[in-house]
């Protein structure tokens, strides 16, 4: 029997590996970010799942070279190969420009980046591929040591990122998988070197070297940026710009010099001459700005901003109280001041922002001086569901929760500001005369990101019960910029006579007034629909989607509609101004991504594995190809859905990824714990598993999103603990999917073991990125129940499997 000191290093090593698997998924969803698109957190989720189903494809495929002799040694070696590979996946990563136009070369860049990213992966699916399978300690505390550092790695990325950026993190987490790399060579016995080995006996040997050189790159690198993104939204980025840095888990901004310049407003009137001003540009993620004024507390010294149309809503009189979603540089809150407004209020999800203007630039500028405004560190939809106060006016100019633009940054992920379930709280914010103001982005002659801000309010409007939304609208535009300002009163004759002065004032063309008719026949159809058929029907003929988003379908800025695809000319329509060109480029990576994702699978996974399965009976091959691969598709179409559901609810994708793949992975483990002592093994058990998981998905939708919007106004904690509280049951339920039927083919046959686990691994990653086109197109509850069926269809093959089980067993009973 192995003592408990033999063991111990073995289990610290797993948890840190595994622990260092989940961070680097999630700090690589990070820095994608800021060198691509938010979007594509999902391709980071599926690319893991590959390399560590190649990776433990790898270790089956061989089982004369992982033998249980050499553990210390094998897990050792690809610990560190799992360290250094992720250093040099990062400094590739930091290089690729990915934002290529569809194309062969964006092929080509794409599969790079890709198989850049699987490889430490692969390697980590490697050393848990090894510890599971071949260790000589109980499984149970062998599983429980890789349940236990795969949760707290979830939790541990969101403090990584609050304490270094990006690249730092991921050079910390190369230095924790050496260690637990070190802590495998340590433990007792089992550290043979195998005969012939040279490259992986060198990392061996020098392995405290290794991690010696790791802790000071890291260090080093925390202290001073060396490695640091070189591509960032397609620019290559010049250090010497920028005058300070910092990254948290939301996002990384960038501040540039300050200079001298002519200030630029999102819609100028035609009347504005600029003045010289002294300004800072910040920039978050590379894809969104916002500028910071030298402002020494005189109002006057922004007087220009008076010309840009995104105060247009400031024209009412009377406002005495106001809020502004999503603080930035401060513009919208030196506006609301110019205009009068005297008491405050900006919600920033963000604290650097309140940090820079309260503290880091307070000799730059006296926003945080100003008398009666307050900053809230705050996800906007939660505290305004928490506050009490009311306001005269709530201001929300081109804000897109995680800085990104309706000109394809944005166009695949979910937003939850954008949201008739987000508007109706907002409006429940509102005095009952007070206004709710939001700018977007407009192309003349266009009604895409315009139309669907106009469909959005004329729905939540209709939710509330109002019969003529048109009485409740007025909208004004200046350059690319138009400004909606809604009220859940109709419109008061002074509100609507100072709105239309100041239009014609600083000659704003006016696209929607309640006295005349609309801009286009479009809107027109859309303000004068009375009820939720009728915007359906006004809303139909479009080219693009411009349907009210909800939180079951949170895609605002994608509005790209694929049944329509085939009635268009794609190359004319992508070249017209707006959101068609952008929408169409991101739709069209996600299916270069799909296709690299099945390429590698076949050629890594499928083709390898091929020949174990080649001598199985015919009934085991079909119903256990059918079993694995029905839960790999049903467990990924169930996470994505779950994610981007939790993402509304928590504020942020970083929130929802972590506490949902801590919920699953935490849930999924003990259920695959229970199932050994619990087994399904007889027919009444195998019926009843899939039809409890497919029922509890199934009804998710149904009573989730009452529960979700009633906690709206709760704080961070108690809604990741209400998260973590619906995903348990989930995750217990589908945990004992994989350990069931691996356990009915063992007792079958052996041999095929190998192909279903690589099919399992396989679905998972295709269906990693078909959820995310199931969930735009048809919303989120769909995807689930996607997964729900998935789960209900498990009745055939798991009955087929029990029936191979069963077979030799009758034919040996005494006749």
């Amino acid at each position: 029997m192995h003592r408990i000191a033999e063991r111990l290093p073995f289990y610290v090593g797993l948890g840190l590996v595994t622990a260092a698997t989940l961070m680097l998924q999630i700090v690589e969803t990070r820095i994608i970010s800021v060198t691509s698109w938010y979007h594509l957190a999902f391709f980071v989720i599926s690319i893991a799942m590959f390399g560590l189903t190649a990776g433990a494809v790898w270790v089956y495929l061989r089982p004369g070279t992982y033998r249980p002799e050499y553990l210390s040694y094998h897990l050792a070696v690809a610990s560190l190969c799992f360290a250094l590979t992720s250093v040099l996946a990062l400094l590739v990563q930091l290089t690729i420009v990915t934002s290529l136009p569809a194309s062969v070369m964006s092929l080509v860049v794409w599969t790079e980046f890709a198989i850049a990213l699987a490889l430490p992966f692969f390697f980590s699916g490697i050393v848990v591929s090894f510890a599971l399978t071949r260790s000589p300690y109980p499984i149970g505390i062998v599983y429980g040591a890789d349940l236990l550092g795969a949760a707290l790695g979830c939790l541990g990325a969101l403090a990584m990122l609050n304490l270094v950026s990006g690249p730092s993190a991921v050079l910390w987490i190369a230095a924790l998988i050496a260690v637990g790399g070190a802590c495998f060579a340590g433990h007792g016995g089992l550290g043979e070197i195998p005969a012939g080995a040279k490259i992986g006996a060198k990392l061996f040997r020098h392995r405290t070297l290794i991690l010696a050189a790791l802790v000071l790159l890291a260090g080093a690198n925390s202290l001073k940026e060396g490695v640091r993104p070189t591509v960032v939204k397609d620019n290559i980025e010049q250090p010497a710009t920028i005058a300070y840095e910092k990254w948290n888990s939301f996002s990384r901004i960038t501040i540039g010099q300050s200079r001298m310049t002519q200030p630029v407003l999102w819609g100028p009137s035609p009347r504005f001459v600029p003045p010289l001003i002294d300004e800072r540009w910040m920039h978050i993620d590379g894809g969104a700005a916002t500028a910071v004024y030298r402002f020494s507390g005189n109002i006057e010294e922004v007087s220009f901003l008076r010309y840009d149309v995104t105060n247009l809503a400031h024209a009412i009189p009377g406002h005495r109280t106001g809020a502004v979603i999503g603080v930035g540089g401060g513009r919208d809150l030196l506006s609301a001041r110019l205009f009068g407004v005297p008491d405050l209020v900006g919600v920033e999800i963000n604290p650097i922002f309140v940090d820079l203007l309260t503290r880091r630039l307070s000799g730059e500028t006296a926003i945080g001086r100003l008398p009666n405004l307050a900053f809230e560190v705050d996800e906007a939809r939660s505290w305004f569901a928490r506050t009490e106060r009311s306001f005269d006016v709530i201001q929300m100019s081109l804000i897109d929760t995680w800085a990104a633009t309706g000109a394809g940054a944005f166009t695949l992920s979910e937003n939850g500001l954008y949201t008739v379930e987000a508007w109706r709280i907002f409006l429940s914010r509102l005095t009952p005369g007070g206004v709710f103001t939001v700018s977007r982005w407009y192309a003349p002659g266009e009604v895409n990101e315009t139309g669907r801000m106009v469909s959005l309010a004329v729905a939540t409007l209709q939710d509330l019960g109002v019969a003529e939304p048109k009485r409740h609208l007025f909208m004004g535009a200046s350059g690319s910029i138009a400004t909606l300002v809604m009220s859940r009163s109709p419109l008061s004759d002074e509100a609507l006579a100072a709105l239309r002065q100041s239009a014609a004032t600083y000659e704003f063309p006016v696209l929607l007034d309640p006295g005349k008719p609309a801009a286009s026949p479009l809107l027109e159809r859309i303000v004068t629909a009375t009820d939720p058929a009728a915007l359906q029907r006004a809303t139909a003929d479009s080219y693009l989607d411009l349907s009210a988003p909800t939180d079951a379908r949170p895609f605002f800025f994608n509005q790209l509609r694929l049944d329509r695809l085939p009635d268009h000319d794609l190359f004319a329509l992508a070249s017209r101004p707006g959101v068609y060109g952008g929408n169409l480029s991101a739709t069209l990576t996600l299916a270069i991504l799909i296709l690299i994702s099945a390429v590698l699978v076949v050629a890594t996974i499928i083709v390898p594995l091929r020949s174990t399965v080649t001598t199985a009976a015919a009934p085991l091959t079909v119903a256990g190809t059918a079993y694995f691969a029905l839960i790999g598709i049903g467990f990924m179409m169930a996470e994505i859905a779950l994610l981007q559901r939790m993402s509304v609810f928590l504020g942020h994708p970083v929130y929802s990824l972590s506490v949902v793949l801590f919920s699953l992975i935490l849930s999924t483990g003990i259920g695959s714990l229970a199932s050994e002592r619990f087994p399904l093994d007889n027919r009444l058990r195998l019926l009843i598993w899939p039809i409890l998981t497919s029922l509890y998905l199934l009804v998710l939708p149904w009573w989730l999103p009452d529960i979700l919007l009633r906690l709206e106004s709760a704080g961070l904690l108690l809604r990741a603990g209400l998260a973590v509280v619906v995903l348990a049951p989930a995750g217990f339920l589908m945990g004992f999917g994989f350990p069931t039927g691996m356990r009915l083919v063992s007792q079958v046959d052996e041999g095929p073991t190998p192909w279903f686990w690589g099919i399992n691994g396989a679905a998972g990653v295709l269906a990693a990125s078909v959820a995310v086109l199931v969930s735009i197109e048809f919303g989120i509850d769909t995807t689930l129940r996607v997964g729900a069926i998935c789960y209900l269809l498990l009745l055939g093959p798991a009955l087929m499997l029990l029936r191979c089980f069963e077979a030799p067993q009758r034919s040996a009973a005494p006749s």
